[in-house]
């Protein structure tokens, strides 16, 4: 053990006055320590209820895309055992036979399925895209610099972000060399 310097003549005076102790740090960014007691009890509950409430609204948000959905896939699903029907009814007014009551019926028919959202869609001119065309015949041309739609043989239907069905087209395209 070592024994304590004894004041007096022979001890050494201070080299420096020492600098005042430093100010306590802030504690570093982080998760904060609610304050002890009944302060702290609520402040720890309301960040509690405060999770709570975010991670319910993220669900209902969740459920509600899922719904919808769902909806728009069993829709697109029934519609598209209705195309035959389409096609049929499409193909007696191109031929005229199409008249009186039945047209009133047609009309009505198509009426229901557009307001379920069924659009049909391919038109001549328009950009072939194998994503949304089915080709059903391809010819050149030094007219066209990229192949288009130039027939459309039957169209195709989707239903929102669902296709149905490809429109089956002719289609044009550039001549070689």
């Amino acid at each position: 053990m070592i024994a304590p310097a004894a004041p007096g003549p022979s001890a050494a005076p201070p080299a420096e006055p020492q600098a005042p102790p430093a100010a306590p740090q802030a504690p570093p960014a982080g998760p904060q320590t609610p304050p002890a007691g009944p302060a702290g009890a609520l402040a720890e509950r309301t960040a509690d209820l405060q999770r709570l409430k975010a991670e319910y609204d993220n669900y209902r948000g969740r459920v509600h895309r899922d719904r919808l959905a769902v909806r728009e896939a069993a829709v697109a699903n029934v519609l598209r055992r209705f195309l035959p029907v389409f096609d049929a009814l499409a193909e007696a007014a191109r031929q005229g036979e199409l008249t009186g009551g039945f047209e009133r019926v047609a009309l009505a028919l198509d009426g229901e399925a557009a307001a379920l959202g069924l659009r049909a869609f391919g038109a001549v001119g328009d950009p072939f895209d194998p994503r949304v065309h089915q080709a059903v015949a391809y010819r050149r041309s030094r007219l066209v610099e990229r192949p288009v739609c130039t027939e459309i043989v039957r169209p195709g239907y989707r239903v929102g972000d669902h296709l149905l069905r490809p429109a089956d087209v002719t289609v044009t395209g550039p001549a070689q060399g």
